[in-house]
């Protein structure tokens, strides 16, 4: 049974709540609600009044806009539901208004539409009446007759209809009885009667209690204490000069200033006479604002007056005398509009990005503005800086569209926060600023762009694999993808091999890389092509040439050409006549380097000799000549070590021994030879050996003289490649070569046009008429062009070692 009640209940609730759901011709729509209803009560169904698809519902399509109050309502929108966002207290809103209304409206976007949603809020007994105060003291003599009335405090109550006061009641007692009147404004009060004569001999006080009660469900009340106390007579009641004091007053008057000043008068003579002004019905608010100074009657400002708040504050005033008779009087107070309300700004935006190519007259937001002030106080002007490409356009009431007003370029300007300036007509004029912050979205419009067309770097050779050479850096203003940039080497040929083979670049910072050692004397430089593509759709992109620049490095040892080692064993040795002068040209070191610039400037030194100071080399030429006359203490066999050192850091050299005999002849050689053998031990049995020896020697040496001619027949034929007329021994002495090998180097180092190979065997040596300088650059060439002679054969690897051996006979 309690069951089937509770839901009986609960019905009759519901039916409450959904009391009427209308929508007028203005596109207004109604609901009437309780108040004090719980966070997510229904309060409508927005999307069934509206014809809203709950599917395509979202927050970005429907949107509430409250105007100068709390947001009480939310939009469920999984339902389509109008819900209470928290609970509503009628009495705080509305006071003692009979209809309370909240407003507010609903954006549909997709129609562009608002709708004007009105609440009624209707009352519940949430509040019980209540006396301004909790005790109330009467003096009345004891000569006061039956029938004196004594005014008494009147209850509040701010709920409506029978939820607020109704009824007064007093305890029992056989002295005091309860006479309740209606007032003209219909307010009910209540007035106690004195029964019967009071003996202040026989009682001196009596305690009697008020109540005040509604008829709410449940039924609410409120009491008083009233203490009655027995005193000597005071037949006259105080007077006011009039029954209504009206005062008007400016919102913004400063605390403390008076209002007006109330005048009672006592007909009474001496302590009787004396009144006393306090409020005698005041709502709770009013009396926060204003204060009645109980001795002189003067009502003054002590809080804060809002026109936009209250416009009117009534109350009533009671003067009492000091025996407790009273008389009340009403008051009116008006409350005059000042501008002291800021206009308030309420942006709803549509788009918080926008793509650059937007056209103009594109909507971006909608704009309300609100000012809560009077009259002109309450006329706004709502504006934008003129130097932004939007503008604003009113479209109704204080609505207004933002637009743009001509094309937008991401690249100069990304983002925008627009200020939007709102002032309105008071005097003097307030204003209000709102930002709107607005993303222009970026367009593929901008390909990536190097700062010249053309860049020049440089890299030593020897380099190791994987060495950062260079970084490229295109600039693409477009954001994100559009702006990122991919970096790309256009492939071509170097030579045989691609340009792939030897250089790669990191696609996303544009770092070039090397995959192999470069080798100046393989090729000096390397021309491509870098492309820089960006990221968007379509892709734009751009080229840049680069000119990679080889720089030498001292990584090749100088290769001494002449003397050059012998590959058959032989040994020899050049010939100086003893009657040589001072300066006379013993022989001529020749060599090369395969580098270039100061690396391949080659110096010769004399790096040890037999007798010091005999011989001396020149320092860039190479030859070596007598510095004084042969002296006959001087030993025959004269070892020279010749030093050949390039100008390059570090510098790197290379040897060579040269053997000089002093003599005029080959038999001259032997006599010399055995004669110093036979002066330096004739005891001794070196001279059988030294015989031997001398005998062996000439047979090989006539061995060599046939060999020597066979290889001349052979390279008699070979040397047409050489041009006869451009061979001038000018600057070499009268000499013959005994070994195949000298003949080799002899031939090969006076030949005009001759092509040596060295260490790697790709250089060529080209040797011009008549040279003798010591060093012979790649660079050289000949005045006369002829053919080339390449040496080749199994003991070039032999021939370039950096300390040589050269045993050469030289006779004429």
């Amino acid at each position: 049974m309690a069951g089937r009640r509770l839901h009986y209940q609960k019905r009759i609730l519901l039916c409450f709540i959904l009391v009427s759901v209308w929508e007028a011709s203005s596109g207004q729509i109604h609901y009437v609600i309780r108040e004090e209803m719980e966070k997510g009560s229904f309060v409508g169904d927005i999307a069934k009044d509206l014809a809203l698809n709950i599917k395509e519902l979202s927050s970005s399509e429907v949107q509430i806009i409250s105007r100068g109050m709390n947001q009480y309502f939310d939009l469920d929108l999984r339902s389509g539901h109008l819900v209470v966002n928290e609970a509503i207290d009628r009495e705080q809103i509305c006071h003692q208004m009979e209809k309370c209304l909240l407003n507010f409206e609903i954006l549909v976007k997709d129609k562009m539409r608002f709708f004007t949603i009105e609440v009624e809020i209707t009352d519940i007994n949430d509040n019980s009446p209540s006396f301004p105060v909790e005790e109330l003291e009467f003096k009345i003599a004891e000569n006061t007759g039956p029938g004196a009335r004594f005014l008494l405090p009147e209850a509040q109550d701010p709920d409506l209809g029978t939820n607020s006061l109704q009824s007064y009641h007093l305890s029992k007692n056989k002295h005091f009885s309860l006479d309740v009147q209606t007032g003209v404004d219909g307010v009910k009060y209540a007035e106690l009667v004195l029964e019967t004569l009071l003996d202040r001999e026989e009682q001196k006080m009596y305690q009697l209690i008020l109540t005040a009660a509604d008829k709410g469900d449940p039924i609410r009340s409120g009491t008083v204490q009233i203490r009655v106390v027995v005193t000597d007579v005071n037949d006259n009641a105080p007077v006011f000069s009039k029954s209504l004091y009206e005062a008007s007053v400016m919102e913004n008057i400063p605390k403390g200033s008076q209002v007006l000043t109330l005048n009672a008068t006592d007909v009474d003579e001496g302590i009787n006479s004396k009144i006393k002004y306090l409020f005698r019905k005041i709502s709770d608010k009013t009396s926060k604002i204003f204060h009645l100074d109980s001795s002189t009657g003067q009502i003054s400002v002590m809080g804060n007056l809002d026109f936009e708040d209250s416009k009117l504050h009534e109350m009533e005033v009671q003067a009492q005398d000091v025996a407790g008779l009273s008389t009340r009087a009403k008051v009116v107070i008006r409350v005059l509009d000042a501008n002291d309300n800021t206009p308030e700004i309420t942006i709803t935006p549509l788009f918080s990005k926008v793509l650059e190519s937007s056209p103009a007259g594109s909507v971006i937001a909608l704009i309300n503005i609100n000012d809560r002030d009077d009259g002109r106080n309450g006329e706004v002007v709502c504006s934008i800086p003129a130097t932004l490409p939007f503008l604003l356009r009113k479209t109704f009431d204080n609505y207004y569209s933002l637009e743009t007003d001509q094309g937008l370029d991401r690249e100069k300007v990304s983002e925008y926060n627009i200020t939007i300036t709102v002032m309105d007509q008071g005097t003097p004029s307030l204003s209000a600023t709102a930002y709107f912050p607005l993303e222009i979205l970026d367009e593929n419009d901008n390909p990536p762009i190097f700062k010249t067309t053309d860049f020049t770097f440089q890299i030593a050779e020897n380099n190791q694999r994987g060495d950062l050479i260079l970084t490229l850096k295109a600039n693409d203003p477009d954001f994100e993808e559009n702006g990122r940039i991919m970096y790309s080497i256009i492939d071509t040929n170097i030579g045989d091999a691609l340009l792939s083979s030897y250089l790669s670049i990191n696609s996303e910072t544009g770092t070039v890389y090397a995959l192999s050692s470069f080798d100046y004397e393989d090729f000096r430089e390397i021309k491509f092509q870098v492309k820089a593509q960006d990221g968007g759709s379509p892709a734009l992109s751009s080229n840049v040439s680069v000119t990679l620049l080889i720089l030498d490095r001292n990584d090749n040892a100088p290769q001494i050409l002449y003397p050059s080692t012998p590959t058959d064993g032989s040994t020899g040795v050049e010939l100086a006549p003893h009657s040589s002068e001072p300066g006379y040209l013993v022989t001529k070191v020749v060599a090369v380097d395969a580098d270039s610039g100061q690396n391949a400037w080659l110096s010769y030194q004399l790096l040890k000799a037999t007798e010091p100071g005999l011989f001396t080399i020149g320092l860039h030429t190479g030859e070596i000549r007598t510095a004084r006359f042969f002296l006959d203490k001087d030993a025959l066999k004269q070892i020279l070590v010749v030093l050949v050192k390039d100008n390059g850091l570090p510098p790197l050299s290379a040897s060579v021994t040269i053997t000089v005999v002093l003599a005029d002849s080959i038999p001259d050689i032997l006599t010399d030879l055995s004669s110093v053998s036979a002066m330096a031990d004739p005891e001794s049995d070196l001279t059988f050996y030294l015989v031997v020896a001398v005998a062996f020697v000439s047979c090989l040496f006539f061995a060599f003289l046939l060999v020597l001619l066979a290889i001349r027949l052979h390279r008699w034929r070979t040397s047409q490649l050489c041009d006869p007329q451009s061979v001038n021994f000018s600057g070499v002495p009268v000499s013959q070569f005994v070994g195949i090998d000298g003949v080799r180097a002899f031939l090969h180092s006076y030949c005009p046009n001759g092509s040596l190979t060295t260490c790697s065997r790709k250089s060529q040596i080209l040797f011009p008429i008549g040279s003798c300088t010591s060093t012979l650059a790649p660079q050289q060439t000949s005045d006369k062009s002829g053919p080339l002679l390449s040496l080749e054969d199994s003991s070039t690897a032999e021939e370039l070692q950096n300390s040589e051996q050269v045993s050469v006979i030289l006779y004429g």
